[in-house]
This record gives C-alpha cells, sequence and structure tokens, in this order.
C-alpha cells in the first residue's frame, strides 16, 4: 500500500509540477489543447500510463479540455501514486 504524503511532501511535489493544484484531498490539473482529436489523443496516452501502473486517474472531458484529478482512492488521498502520474500525464501533454 501506498503511504499518505504530508502537507511538506505535496508542497515540495508541487513546486516541481507548476501546472498542478492541491485541492482537497487530490491533485488537479487542467489542460486545454489544440483540438478534440488531441484531447482525445491525450486522454488515450494517460489510460495507458494509468493501465500500466494501475492507478486510474479521474478525467472530465469538455470539448478540448481536460481536468485530471488523482488520488488514491484506497488510501484516502494523495500518495507517491499520485505524483508519479501527475509526471508522466505532463509528460504526454508537453510532448505535443
Amino acid at each position: 500500500m501506498a503511504e499518505l504524503l504530508s502537507e511538506q511532501e505535496i508542497s515540495d511535489a508541487l513546486a516541481k509540477l507548476p501546472h498542478w493544484q492541491h485541492k482537497g484531498t487530490t491533485l488537479e490539473r487542467t489542460a486545454e489543447l489544440g483540438s478534440f482529436p488531441q484531447a482525445i489523443q491525450v486522454v488515450n496516452r494517460v489510460a495507458e500510463i494509468a493501465e500500466s501502473v494501475n492507478h486510474h486517474p479521474d478525467i472530465d472531458i469538455r470539448w478540448r479540455k481536460l481536468t485530471f484529478h488523482l488520488s488514491t482512492h484506497s488510501e484516502g488521498g494523495i500518495t507517491r501514486k499520485d505524483v508519479d502520474l501527475a509526471e508522466g500525464i505532463d509528460e504526454v501533454i508537453d510532448a505535443l
């Protein structure tokens, strides 16, 4: 099982994740892509990453705007798994 991160550990992680915010028990990022197909391309790539690590984000899709919510539900908050997935999501978006 993954351990919950402390407030300081979350702050330290967010210092390296400038597009992400700490909201309650989640990390959240909204990204606006160039087109709907591009947004779906990001979702598909993130789905592949999430499946490979068995850690799945909540994703809200609004045309070309994606909002990701990361939380380790089994632990009731943010763990290293969420930070790692946030880094992977950033890599996918930055690669476009």
